[in-house]
C-alpha cells in the first residue's frame, strides 16, 4: 500500500546552513521549522527559543570533553546532538567549529498543509499535563523537553545522525521574526559562564517560551536586548 503522507518539501535546510557560528545559528533557526514524521504524519513546530554553546564556555557539555555520548557536539554543522534532561529529551544541532551547538529550547505547534489539524492532534496525545489531560496548544512545547515529546523524538533514535528528509528536517517556511530577544541562558549553574547572554528568543512568541524574558521585572538592557 503506498504511503499517505504528503511529499517532501524542497526547501528543508542543507547540512551547509549550519556551517556557521552558534549565535548566529542560534538567531537564524528561529522561525524554521521542525518536521518529524511518525506514521503518516508529520509532527511539526516553528522554533521560538534557542540557546548558543561553545565549547571554550563552562556552560557547554563539550566544554567537559569528548566523549562517545558527546561525539555529535564534535562533528561537522548539522548534526543532531541529544541527552537527557529533567527525565526527557533534548534536541540540539551541531554548528561551526568543534564542540559548538545550538540547543532548541521552546517551539510553537505549526499547522499547515503538510501538518495538519491530525498532525497537532497527535502531539496533544503525546505530551499530556501531569494529570493526564490535553496542555494548551500554545504551550505544548513550551521547554526543551516538552518540545521533544510533542514531536515525539528521542535520544535512542536521533543522537548523532543526520537529518533524513523522509523522517526529520528542519524547513525554512518564510518565517522570520520581527525582532529578536536576548538574553541570559536557562539552567545554567553558578560558575558556569551563567551570565552569557546566549539566549535567542522570537519576540512575537515570548509568552509561549520556556520561560518569558519579557515577563513583569525584566528590564531592556539589563536583563535582555532586543536585536
Amino acid at each position: 500500500m503506498p504511503s499517505l503522507a504528503p511529499p517532501i518539501p524542497v526547501n528543508a535546510l542543507p547540512d551547509s546552513f549550519f556551517d556557521r557560528d552558534a549565535q548566529q545559528l542560534a538567531r537564524d533557526l528561529l522561525g524554521k521549522v521542525i518536521r518529524h514524521r511518525v506514521g503518516d504524519l508529520w509532527l511539526s513546530a516553528r522554533i521560538i527559543e534557542t540557546e548558543a554553546y561553545y565549547v571554550a564556555e563552562k556552560g557547554s557539555h563539550a566544554s567537559l570533553g569528548y566523549t562517545e555520548k558527546r561525539k555529535a557536539l564534535f562533528l561537522d554543522g548539522g548534526h543532531i546532538y541529544m541527552y537527557y534532561a529533567r527525565g526527557g529529551d533534548s534536541l540540539n544541532f551541531s554548528a561551526q567549529g568543534p564542540g559548538n551547538a545550538v540547543l532548541i529550547k521552546s517551539a510553537y505547534p505549526w499547522v499547515d498543509e503538510l501538518s495538519g489539524r491530525a498532525s497537532l492532534a497527535q502531539m496533544l496525545l503525546n505530551n499530556p499535563d501531569a494529570s493526564g489531560r490535553p496542555r494548551p496548544t500554545q504551550r505544548l512545547c513550551a521547554g526543551q523537553t516538552l518540545l521533544c515529546k510533542a514531536l515525539g523524538l528521542k535520544v535512542s533514535m536521533w543522537d548523532a545522525k543526520r537529518f533524513d528528509q523522509e523522517l526529520l528536517y528542519v524547513e525554512d517556511v518564510g518565517q522570520a521574526p520581527t525582532q529578536i530577544i536576548q538574553a541570559t541562558r536557562l539552567g545554567i549553574p553558578s560558575g558556569r559562564d551563567e551570565h552569557l547572554m546566549y539566549r535567542f528568543v522570537d519576540a512575537g512568541y515570548a509568552p509561549y517560551c520556556t520561560r518569558n524574558p519579557l515577563r513583569r521585572g525584566q528590564v531592556e538592557g539589563r536583563d535582555y536586548f532586543l536585536v
